[in-house]
Protein backbone atom coordinates (compact mmCIF):
# COMPACT_ATOMS: atom_id res chain seq x y z
CA UNK A 1 0.00 0.00 0.00
CA UNK A 2 2.91 2.12 0.77
CA UNK A 3 4.55 1.96 -2.18
CA UNK A 4 1.64 1.73 -4.53
CA UNK A 5 0.12 4.79 -2.90
CA UNK A 6 3.47 6.96 -2.73
CA UNK A 7 3.77 6.13 -6.62
CA UNK A 8 0.55 7.19 -7.48
CA UNK A 9 0.55 10.67 -5.76
CA UNK A 10 3.97 11.75 -5.12
CA UNK A 11 6.27 12.83 -8.43
CA UNK A 12 9.79 10.91 -8.45
CA UNK A 13 11.40 13.95 -8.03
CA UNK A 14 10.72 15.93 -5.29
CA UNK A 15 10.16 20.00 -5.53
CA UNK A 16 9.27 20.25 -1.35
CA UNK A 17 10.51 18.93 1.78
CA UNK A 18 6.35 18.85 2.94
CA UNK A 19 3.61 17.43 0.66
CA UNK A 20 1.22 19.51 -1.31
CA UNK A 21 -2.27 19.70 -0.49
CA UNK A 22 -2.79 17.87 -3.44
CA UNK A 23 -0.57 15.17 -2.63
CA UNK A 24 -2.07 14.72 0.61
CA UNK A 25 -5.57 14.68 -0.42
CA UNK A 26 -4.23 11.93 -2.72
CA UNK A 27 -2.81 9.60 -0.36
CA UNK A 28 -5.44 9.80 2.18
CA UNK A 29 -8.06 8.50 -0.37
CA UNK A 30 -5.51 6.06 -1.50
CA UNK A 31 -5.18 4.39 1.83
CA UNK A 32 -8.84 4.78 2.36
CA UNK A 33 -9.64 2.86 -0.68
CA UNK A 34 -6.90 0.75 0.51
CA UNK A 35 -8.36 0.08 3.65
CA UNK A 36 -11.68 -0.31 2.49
CA UNK A 37 -11.13 -3.17 0.12
CA UNK A 38 -8.68 -4.82 2.60
CA UNK A 39 -11.89 -5.04 4.65
CA UNK A 40 -14.33 -6.16 2.59
CA UNK A 41 -11.85 -8.91 1.23
CA UNK A 42 -11.84 -9.91 5.03
CA UNK A 43 -15.28 -9.87 5.56
CA UNK A 44 -15.90 -12.25 2.30
CA UNK A 45 -12.85 -14.39 3.42
CA UNK A 46 -14.58 -15.02 6.63
CA UNK A 47 -17.81 -15.56 5.46
CA UNK A 48 -16.24 -18.63 2.72
CA UNK A 49 -14.89 -19.99 5.49
CA UNK A 50 -17.86 -19.73 7.25
CA UNK A 51 -19.40 -21.62 4.42
CA UNK A 52 -16.79 -24.23 4.25
CA UNK A 53 -17.26 -25.13 7.89
CA UNK A 54 -20.64 -26.03 7.46
CA UNK A 55 -20.53 -27.79 4.50
CA UNK A 56 -17.77 -29.72 6.16
CA UNK A 57 -20.23 -30.31 9.12
CA UNK A 58 -23.37 -31.05 6.67
CA UNK A 59 -20.73 -33.92 5.05
CA UNK A 60 -19.36 -35.56 7.91
CA UNK A 61 -23.49 -35.78 9.79
CA UNK A 62 -24.13 -37.45 6.17
CA UNK A 63 -21.40 -40.15 6.21
CA UNK A 64 -22.11 -40.80 10.32
CA UNK A 65 -18.45 -39.48 10.99
CA UNK A 66 -17.70 -36.39 13.41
Amino acid sequence: MTQACHRKCVPPHYKESELSKGESVCLDRCVAKYLEVHERMGKKLTELSLQDEELLKRMQQGTGTA
